[in-house]
C-alpha cells in the first residue's frame, strides 16, 4: 500500500480534527478550533460550519487552512498515527447534496444544517503530512493523494441500501472478526474505494478494503471475501 493510501485510511478512520485558520482579528495569527469532519469520495473533506464562527470569519478572509487528526484509541501520543492536511477551504453552493452523506455520520447536526446562517465547506488539500508510526514520516501531495471521479460515487445509496436491508448478521461478523467487538445494532453510513463505515450501539467502524475498488460489482466481491474471512 502506498503513502497517499494509507493517509486516506487515517484521515477517514476519524471523525474530527483540530481545524487551524488564519485570524483575521489578530492579523493572520493561527486559530486552531475542534471541528467534526466526512472524508469525501475523492479524499476532500466536508465540514459544517456557521457564519458566526470565528473559523469561518477567518477562511472568508483567508481559505488557507490545516487540519490534524490523529489515531483516537492510542494513548502514546508521540508514537501514534497522525495526519495534517494543508489546504484551501471553499464553500459548497449546494447545500443538499453535501448534507446527504454527512448527515449520515453525523446526524446530530441536522438542527445546525437547517439554519441558514450555516454551510458546507470543503477542504482541499494541497500537501499532507502523514506520520504512520514511529519512523514512517512521509510528505503526501495532492496529485497521488486525490481520487478523480469513479463509478461507486454515484452507486453508494444503492449499496448502502442492499447492506441494510439484506445483510445486518454479516455486518456484525465483520464487526466481530476485525474490531473483535459484539454488536447488536450495526448500520453501514458510507462506502468509498478504500472502504466502509459502519454505526454500531457503541461507535462508528471503520473497515478498510485490502485493494482500492471502483464500482459495485468490485466492492461486492471485496465485502464478499470479507465476508468468509469472518466466518
Amino acid at each position: 500500500m502506498n503513502n497517499a493510501r494509507e493517509a486516506r485510511q487515517m484521515l477517514r478512520a476519524h471523525r474530527y480534527g483540530a481545524l487551524c485558520t488564519l485570524s483575521k482579528k489578530f492579523d493572520g495569527h493561527p486559530f486552531g478550533s475542534i471541528t467534526p469532519y466526512v472524508v469525501d469520495h475523492d479524499g476532500s473533506l466536508l465540514i459544517l460550519i456557521s457564519s458566526l464562527a470565528e473559523h469561518t470569519k477567518n477562511i472568508q478572509h483567508d481559505p488557507r487552512v490545516s487540519l490534524i487528526t490523529h489515531n483516537q484509541d492510542s494513548p502514546h501520543i508521540q508514537t501514534q498515527g497522525r495526519i495534517t492536511v494543508v489546504g484551501t477551504a471553499q464553500i459548497i453552493t449546494d447545500k443538499g447534496k453535501a448534507g446527504t452523506r454527512y448527515l449520515r455520520y453525523f446526524p446530530e447536526a441536522q438542527s445546525y444544517f437547517d439554519m441558514h446562517d450555516f454551510s458546507f465547506y470543503r477542504i482541499m488539500p494541497q500537501s499532507l503530512r502523514y506520520i504512520g508510526g514511529f519512523g514512517k514520516i512521509h510528505w503526501v501531495e495532492a496529485d497521488s493523494y486525490l481520487v478523480p471521479p469513479y463509478p461507486l460515487i454515484p452507486q453508494e445509496n444503492d449499496v448502502i441500501s442492499h447492506m441494510n436491508t439484506d445483510h445486518r448478521d454479516t455486518m456484525r461478523h465483520y464487526c466481530q472478526h476485525f474490531h473483535k467487538i459484539e454488536v447488536l445494532h450495526v448500520e453501514m453510513l458510507g462506502i468509498d474505494c478504500d472502504g466502509f463505515d459502519v454505526r454500531t450501539e457503541e461507535k462508528i467502524l471503520r473497515f478498510d478494503f485490502p485493494e482500492m475498488v471502483l464500482d459495485a460489482q468490485q466492492a461486492r466481491h471485496a465485502l464478499i471475501t470479507m465476508s468468509r474471512a469472518a466466518k
